[in-house]
């Protein structure tokens, strides 16, 4: 198990834009070891997604997984997969409001519009081409990892900066109503 710091917000490599993964290089030590890295520090931390340039790899990957999370245990499960080179098309104008934490923002939370439906196309862990349609909330987790790896962060995109707490005020004050609006958005959309 490897398990490394995660950035901070303000780090210049969270800031840049990571450079793509050389297709012809996924399965070599090199790059199954960050996915590995990647994997063991998301799950170290309860996070539900982590991307390479959060470890301090400045490449266009990420992984996401979502199970018994004490994190969030309103999202929809997302069984581990591994994202490399991604593209995301929205395939719908229509959003949803996400209250949005990150491993990177410790201690913050704050409300970010996401696009409901999105197409993604990504190498997976062996290096095949994967394409999928993504709706409802786990859409939200995409766009959060691939915000990334443009070097945004959630609180970039969040538009009322009254809706900035910390982990604790929106455990005690607000996870409850908002884990009704992620079930409400599964009811129509799916996951």
């Amino acid at each position: 198990m490897s398990i490394r710091e995660v950035l901070q917000i303000g780090h210049p490599i969270l800031a840049a834009r990571a450079a793509e993964v050389d297709i012809g290089k996924i399965k070599t030590a090199e790059v199954q070891g960050w996915i590995d890295d990647m994997i063991d520090t998301m799950r170290h931390a309860n996070g539900a997604g982590i991307a390479a340039n959060q470890i301090g790899i400045p490449y266009r990957l990420f992984v996401i997984e979502v199970g018994d999370n004490p994190r969030y245990p309103y999202k929809p499960n997302i069984p581990l997969t591994v994202v490399i080179n991604p593209e995301i098309r929205f395939l719908t104008d229509e959003t949803f409001v996400s209250n949005e934490g990150c491993l990177s923002v410790p201690q913050m939370r704050g409300n970010v519009d996401r696009h409901v439906e999105i197409a993604v196309t990504y190498y997976d862990r062996e290096g095949n081409k994967q394409a999928h349609e993504i709706s409802g909330y786990s859409a939200c987790t995409w766009q959060h990892e691939y915000d990334h790896l443009d070097g945004i962060l959630f609180p970039h995109r969040v538009k009322d900066a009254q809706s900035f707490c910390s982990w604790q005020v929106f455990q005690d004050f607000q996870q409850q109503d908002y884990a009704k609006h992620v079930r409400q958005l599964v009811e129509v959309w799916g996951s």
